[in-house]
């Protein structure tokens, strides 16, 4: 929102001081983006008087211009022909710099020397008007400062960031007022005088609101023998500061009377309106309009309308109208609408349509519902100085449901609390009645009414926000927290994250699939169909609570296979839902952690789960094989921690994966972190790094498929304290090997921690290793 120091002047006596008031602005948290001293801008611009033409002996698309600025004439070469000897215009001396910042120089163009340049209405910045140099109708002399001849009155103008919680700061009333109460001086509104002349206003229309829930009043006023024309100068110029171009005198008063009051208003060309009334109401799906844009826009049945007494629409309620009831230089009867409407309502028209408006800007804040007849009033007065308009007797003013505003009970001691103050009842009002909340004593308290101009006010803090900002944040004392303030994360979250960073760390993506399955889900991954069904889910398709995450991720890589992006590795940490326990009410849910590594085998999937569970110091963890719903028979095992089942780990059922599509072998991991996090758990250990160098051995065994590879790997490990890792690296089945059995190759390095170990040490220690597998598991060495 921008406002100048003279339109603030009008509401309250401001001194001559733009800092002061800037600071005062940014102090009260609409604080000063850009500061523009007007007037300036025009400095080394002044009349003068051309006094010949002549072409130039080079060029045909520009011309020579003598000119007189007071000092005798020289010589400017122009491309713009509307002028004539005679005629006053704007010259730009040379060394002046533009409100553009173009900087005007001495310049030879096509070998004719130009003193300075011949200004258009844009490159003064006064409209957009470019199509020929502006000629001046003043009577000053040639040399006199352009700002001088046209009566510009030097200003200033604030440029301010608007918080949404402040619709009264987004007109200039009530950013005098906010301003006016902290610097402690006397704000008064206008009080326009409208002489109300022929017949009632309601002999020639009448109002209906058909949905009260979003129009909670309207109003209607009627201007007669209007005549239509540019706005004076002054009003041009202020809106122009403000960033609205102007158009015509009436439109101009319409925008003139929003930016200075807050009420967004729209005048109808009365003759155009079918039927002489207006209905407001939701729109039928499908219904069209002409914007004033010339855009032709569909609505539904959350828009909200204004249509003419025969129900055709003519505006967007709150928004913009329509190109039917246009003002055109040919109006002279007006309608002139002001109202107020819900400001969700808006919101949600505007964002549909991306049609966003300074009107809808300000709708969505929330208006002053209060404030309309003194903006009707001040428009009427403005029609009839600039327009010769002469208002109706009376206005057609139609009710529907305004917000219920009562007053807000505000502690003392509560307000103290918060700030961080010793402020006493009778400081707080102080604070709060110049900007308009009336307060009533309710013993150390005191009960608010929120002035009608502050929609976003609705509660206790909202009051408190008030009484600190005129109390002043600078003038709250800072202090150290008196007391330790908890807030950290949890031991679980903690380890949650933990277990994150180790899966990314792996080369693992999250991913996040939603926890809804449509049915048949669960038996497409060979699981049992025991999913909670939802009675209100959001998509009907998806009304299964997940039991497993194994769904989701197979999903998101068949996905990623179509894609032609094969072997992903993907992991999620989330919840599933199983059937309640007898007596409990609610499902029993559960925190899981799977991992999906597509184009590898089952080793991978158990190398996952140790992993897992080294970082969590889980105790004892293991695999015991087994065939398990949904994974490939013989290569799936149940994940155990201390003897108890906390997951499973293997690969993917080939049928399974047909039925998703996915021609690759897929290992699979998914454990339930809850019982992980909260199982037995190794104390922390560290073990010294040896300076010796270490011998590595691998060994190869011929296994039963029912033998655990984890089991022989923890034997191996136990067997000799030489033994520094064991590393499963391989596994082999084949026909040489026989049905039901398989090949374990592990990695062993020997390394002492006091000693280079020898050839016969090796030797022993292999020999022990070898016997222990044999001997504890029934596995034989291969050859």
């Amino acid at each position: 929102m921008k406002t100048l120091l003279s339109w603030l002047q009008e509401f309250a006596p401001f001194p001559d001081d733009p800092d002061l008031i800037g600071d005062t602005f940014t102090r009260l948290g609409t604080p000063v983006e850009e500061v523009t001293h007007l007037g300036d801008e025009w400095d080394g611009i002044v009349v003068a008087r051309v006094e010949g033409l002549r072409e130039h002996p080079n060029a045909d698309k520009v011309q020579l211009v003598d000119v007189d600025a007071g000092d005798g004439p020289i010589q400017i070469v122009c491309g713009a022909f509307n002028m004539a000897v005679g005629d006053l215009v704007p010259l730009a001396t040379v060394g002046t710099t533009m409100p553009g910042g173009m900087e005007i120089g001495r310049r030879k163009l096509r070998g004719e020397l130009s003193n300075g340049m011949l200004c258009s209405s844009r490159e003064l910045g006064l409209s957009d008007e470019h199509s020929g140099i502006r000629v001046l109708d003043v009577s000053s002399a040639p040399g006199t400062p352009l700002a001088d001849a046209l009566g510009v009155v030097r200003d200033v103008l604030w440029d301010l960031e608007v918080n949404p919680n402040r619709p009264d700061a987004m007109c200039v009333a009530g950013l005098a007022r906010d301003a006016a109460a902290a610097l402690d001086l006397p704000f008064t509104l206008p009080d326009p005088k409208v002489t109300p002349t022929g017949s009632a206003a309601a002999d020639a229309l009448t109002i209906d609101i058909a949905d009260p829930d979003l129009c909670g009043r309207f109003g209607a006023w009627v201007l007669r023998n209007v005549s239509i024309g540019a706005s004076p100068g002054w009003m041009q110029r202020r809106l122009l500061a403000l960033g609205m171009r102007p158009i015509n005198a009436l439109v101009d008063i319409s925008n003139y009377v929003m930016l200075e009051l807050g009420q967004p208003n729209h005048p109808y060309d009365l003759g155009l309106v079918p039927g002489g009334g207006l209905v407001v109401r939701r729109a039928r799906a499908g219904e069209q309009l002409e914007t004033l844009d010339g855009v032709v826009r569909t609505f539904t049945t959350e828009d909200l309308l204004i249509c003419d007494a025969e129900q055709h629409p003519v505006g967007i309620a709150g928004v913009m109208g329509g190109a039917s009831c246009e003002i055109s230089a040919t109006t002279t009867d007006v309608l002139l609408e002001m109202a107020w409407f819900q400001p969700w309502a808006v919101s949600r028209t505007s964002r549909r349509l991306g049609l966003r408006t300074e009107a809808s800007a300000r709708f969505e804040k929330g208006c002053d519902p209060q404030v309309i007849p003194l903006a009707a009033a001040r428009f009427c007065a403005l029609a009839a100085d600039i327009c010769g308009a002469t208002t109706a007797p009376g206005a057609v003013i139609a009710e529907g449901e305004l917000p219920a505003r009562p007053p807000v009970r505000t502690r003392t001691a509560r307000v103290n609390a918060l700030l961080g103050t010793d402020l006493s009842a009778d400081q707080i009002r102080a604070e709060l009645e110049p900007i308009g909340f009336s307060c009533a004593a309710a013993g150390d308290d005191q009960d608010v009414t929120v002035p009608s101009w502050r929609y976003d006010c609705e509660v206790e803090i909202d009051i408190v926000e008030e009484v600190a900002r005129h109390w002043g944040y600078d003038r709250i004392e800072r202090r150290a927290l008196t007391k330790e303030r908890t807030g950290r994360l949890t031991p679980t979250q903690k380890t949650r994250r933990e277990v994150r960073r180790l899966l990314k760390s792996q080369g693992l993506a999250e991913v996040m699939p939603l926890p809804f399955l449509a049915p048949g889900d669960l038996e497409r991954c060979g699981l049992e169909p025991v999913g909670i069904e939802l009675r209100n889910p959001m998509v009907a398709e998806e009304s299964i609570l997940r039991t497993s995450l194994r769904p989701g991720l197979l999903a998101a890589a068949a996905l990623n296979e179509s894609r032609r992006s094969a072997g992903v590795a993907f992991f999620e940490i989330g919840h599933v839902f199983l059937p309640a326990p007898d007596g409990q009410l609610l499902p029993d849910e559960r925190e899981h952690v799977a991992v999906l590594l597509a184009g590898r085998e089952a080793p991978a999937a158990v190398e996952a789960w140790l992993v897992l569970a080294d970082l969590l110091r889980v105790e004892a963890p293991a695999v015991t094989n087994e065939s398990l719903p949904g994974l490939h028979p013989g290569r799936s095992a149940t994940a155990t921690v201390a003897g108890s089942a906390v997951g499973v780990v293997g690969e993917i059922d080939p049928g399974v994966l047909e039925a998703y599509g996915i021609g690759e072998r897929v290992a699979w991991v998914e454990l339930d972190l809850g019982a992980l996090l909260h199982g037995p758990r190794r104390p922390e250990s560290a073990r010294p790094v040896s300076r010796y160098p270490s011998s590595d051995i691998d060994l190869a065994f011929d296994a039963p498929d029912v033998i655990s590879a984890i089991d022989v790997e923890r034997t191996l490990a136990g067997t000799d304290p030489l033994v520094w890792s064991v590393e499963l690296f391989d596994t082999f089945r084949g026909e040489q090997l026989g049905e039901g059995r398989r090949s374990l190759a592990y990695h062993v390095r020997l390394q002492a921690d006091d000693r280079t170990l020898t050839d016969e040490e090796v030797a022993a220690a292999r020999t022990a290793l070898v016997a222990a597998a044999e001997s504890e598991h029934g596995v034989t060495l291969r050859g």
